[in-house]
């Protein structure tokens, strides 16, 4: 029985392919104006990467998730991200009681139970302080040329220049005098990765913050946000390999259980 599941967040599409709870392939790519050509773009990615000869109407069942997932023609049924990222992190980490989730546009915190399902959960999506795009518009103003140079950067840091404005435009003001008053570039760059995560946590202050913790989405992949998110909660947090596909797979699992 193959299976899908396809995640269209506000920056990026992720499709997940499954059979019998295995992960044949996955395809990641950033969104562009046409969701629907994007989800069908996504989904075929993921099947050919998965070896597999089939077009999309071959799957048995394709569940859709994120911001455009009732735009998804092709899906047979949607769910919320927040359930689907927590059966995603909790299938590939099984001791997952706490996700923190920064994607592109909004951030999320979820508590799991034992199974993976979903106890409490708290979400940013009306500001972009605390997601991937604060960081993206930060890193426009200190000129560094790629992300995947942000957290290196931040973690050379002894004394990160403190950003207290929890709007990113005003915060982007801030940067800008620091920067004219001689402040290192350095400093700089974990002040901004110091204030994300403190947003961060702000927004999971009535949430319980437990082992196994795990950190998704694409801002996972940046070790700077990684340990000043450690800092603010006071727990080491797990990444998952691929940890931006929480939401496609955990879709996957749900289609694979609707088939069963």
């Amino acid at each position: 029985m193959l299976v899908a599941g396809v995640d269209i967040g506000a920056a990026t599409a992720k499709t997940v392919i499954m059979k019998d709870r295995e992960i044949l392939g996955y395809a990641v790519k950033p969104v562009g104006y046409d969701i629907k050509r994007i989800a069908n773009e996504i989904c075929s990615e993921a099947i050919q990467k998965a070896g597999l000869f089939i077009s999309i109407e071959d799957l048995d069942c394709v569940i859709s998730t994120g911001y455009a997932r009732e735009s998804i023609e092709f899906a047979t049924k949607s769910a919320t991200e927040i359930i689907c990222h927590a059966k995603g992190a909790h299938f590939m980490i099984p001791s997952t009681r706490f996700i923190i989730d920064m994607g592109g546009q909004d951030s999320k915190a979820i508590e799991v139970g034992p199974e993976g399902n979903v106890i409490d959960f708290a979400m940013n999506d009306k500001c972009a302080a605390g997601t991937g795009r604060f960081l993206e518009v930060m890193a426009h103003i200190l000129q560094v040329e790629s992300m995947d140079e942000m957290g290196p950067l931040a973690l050379q840091s002894t004394e990160p220049c403190p950003i207290s404005s929890t709007c990113t435009v005003f915060a982007e003001t801030e940067v800008v005098v620091l920067r004219a008053g001689g402040s290192e570039r350095k400093d700089l760059i974990a002040g901004v990765h110091k204030a994300a995560a403190s947003r961060v946590a702000a927004m999971a202050t009535n949430l319980t913050c437990k082992p196994d913790a795990v950190f998704t989405g694409g801002v996972a992949r940046n070790s700077g946000i990684k340990k000043y998110l450690e800092d603010e909660f006071e727990i080491d947090f797990l990444v998952p390999e691929e940890p931006q596909i929480m939401g496609a797979l955990g879709a996957a699992l749900i289609a694979h259980n609707i088939k069963k």
